[in-house]
């Protein structure tokens, strides 16, 4: 059943948005502190005592941190790997910042915060980016193993939904022959997934939000599906889930995992409010010398009886 609760309010997203600037604020803030201490303790250089490679060359690199800090927050969702990039980013900023401006001001040797700032940002900098890239590189990986669940079906758009972006009805036949044919002695699972009282959400939400539900719904259980798995726009709102090499019970298992996906993400609504829905689902798996038709109709007779066994239901 469709759930609804109110949205923040608006000064609950104003913090968010003062949230994500704390670091930069931070980084920039501690730049600003360092010149006027180091104004305060120090006495300007003479003009020929300047070494101008250094300063272009230090000073170009603070820079080039600083704009790598900005296009970092303005690029990547707020989180664990943003932070630690911009701090990463932040620290070696404020470590060539410094020692950019040792170039114009004499620092007596005696304030070891100058020293500090040179020497001992750079390399806390360097750990928590290279901290930072490691787990960006493991997010990457797995957003291009969820990319080439779709390659496949992007070769063949002649077999894609409009909606959803994913395969129509043909396109699941393909790909149950496919697999019937290459592994024949494999089992094979189908799993029929459709939203529960969905005509009254288009009642509710309208046409619109009730679109943008099923195209969200849909990345929801391909972020939760095995490499292999294929899924389909079967019709309307029921989604067909092909499960190569799987046994019952794992079948099942899987379906319980989305469904609990999906009871979990939170639908935003054009109105900002958030609603909650639950799949139903029907699992099937085949049989020896079974076709893709059979298959077919034997999950979506599983998905009829799903809503009267608590939301799932399997085909013995």
């Amino acid at each position: 059943m469709l759930r609804h609760i109110e949205s923040p309010d608006s000064y609950q997203c104003a913090l968010c948005c003062i949230d994500r600037f704390n670091l930069p604020i931070l980084i920039f803030g501690l730049a600003l502190l360092s010149l006027l201490a180091s104004i305060g303790v120090s006495e300007p250089k003479h003009w020929q005592e300047i070494d101008w490679l250094d300063v272009l060359g230090e000073g170009g690199s603070a820079m080039a941190l600083a704009v790598w800090v900005i296009l970092v927050l303005g690029s990547r969702p707020a989180g664990r790997v943003t932070d630690l990039l911009t701090l990463g980013l932040g620290f070696m900023f404020i470590a060539m910042w410094q020692d950019n401006l040792d170039e114009f001001l004499r620092i007596p040797a005696e304030q070891w915060w100058d020293h500090w700032l040179e020497s001992g940002a750079m390399p806390i900098g360097i750990a928590m980016l290279t901290y930072g890239l490691f787990h960006w590189h493991s997010e990457q990986l797995a957003i291009n193993r969820q990319l080439e669940k779709r390659e496949q079906l992007f070769r063949e758009h002649r077999f894609i939904d409009g909606l959803t972006q994913l395969g129509r009805i043909d396109y699941l036949r393909q790909q149950l022959e496919r697999q019937l044919q290459t592994q024949p002695q494999a089992p094979i699972s189908v799993v029929m997934a459709g939203i529960e009282y969905y005509p009254d959400i288009v009642r509710q939400l309208g046409h619109r939000n009730a679109d943008r539900l099923l195209r969200e719904v849909a990345e929801v259980i391909t972020l939760n599906l095995r490499r292999q798995d294929v899924i389909c726009r079967y019709a309307g709102d029921r989604f067909a889930l092909v499960l190569p090499d799987t046994n019952a019970q794992r079948a099942l298992n899987i379906a319980l995992e989305v469904s609990r996906a999906v009871a979990n993400f939170a639908f935003k609504s054009d109105s900002g409010d958030s609603h909650y829905q639950r799949l139903l689902t029907g699992v099937y798996t085949s049989h020896q010398n079974e076709g893709a038709e059979q298959i077919i109709l034997s999950a979506n007779q599983a998905m009829e009886k799903a809503g009267e066994h608590n939301g799932c239901f399997q085909v013995a």
